[in-house]
């Protein structure tokens, strides 16, 4: 495993492990009552990401509204968890800094990806090469990322009835076609969180004996 690989994965268990502890000492310090608030925080979190993840348009509804339940409901108990226990550990000034940090990082992140997204073409709403998928099958997987890319940046702004039909049309045979070359890739982009401004062609590859990555 390369230096920069195990340096990385050791530092992510470090923070694993240390926010565990703090984990451990905000329920202990809550008690009950305060367990419970934090409990009721992580249901109204939960429906509001499902709510959001229905909206967005992504992978099949169901699934994507899954994950954002249990992944926000997760986060929401962690983070207020973690926030209290490093209250206790470190004082609240301290907290505040970090927290702000935390939240720095995840702007970026969002700003960054984002910009992503404004950045790929916005490709025209009419069909490129007919209405079957078969357009889907000459396009190379990087392609086919990009193909999300742009029809989740212009699905917002797309007026009209038919043209956001053949947009959705468009991504789900994109879909399909990722997931025929790589099941696997497809089913860990899915387990991933599955966003519209998450690329699988990160996660999905070529397959080669199907003849179909080439663009």
């Amino acid at each position: 495993m390369p230096a920069r690989a195990l340096l990385a994965r050791s530092g992510l268990a470090l923070l694993v492990l240390a926010g565990g502890v703090l984990a451990a000492v905000g329920g202990v310090s809550l008690g009950f009552s305060g367990l419970v608030a934090v409990l009721l925080a992580a249901v109204v979190a939960a429906c509001v990401g499902a709510g959001i993840a229905r909206e967005t348009g992504g992978p099949p509804s169901r699934q994507a509204a899954m994950n954002a339940i249990w992944r926000t409901a997760a986060g929401t108990v962690g983070l207020l968890l973690v926030l209290t226990g490093s209250v206790v550990v470190a004082g609240g000034a301290l907290t505040v800094l970090l927290a702000g940090c935390v939240v720095g990082v995840l702007l970026v992140r969002w700003a960054m990806r984002s910009a992503r997204c404004r950045r790929a073409p916005i490709a025209p709403v009419v069909p490129l090469y007919g209405a079957d998928g078969s357009w889907a099958r000459r396009l190379s997987v990087p392609a086919l990322g990009q193909e999300w890319l742009r029809t989740s940046a212009a699905l917002p702004r797309t007026q009209g009835t038919s043209a956001r039909q053949e947009l959705v049309r468009r991504r789900q045979e994109a879909l399909d076609e990722l997931e025929r070359r790589d099941p696997a890739g497809f089913a860990r982009w899915l387990a991933g969180g599955a966003t519209v401004d998450s690329d699988p062609a990160e996660y999905v590859s070529g397959d080669p004996a199907a003849g179909s990555d080439a663009a």
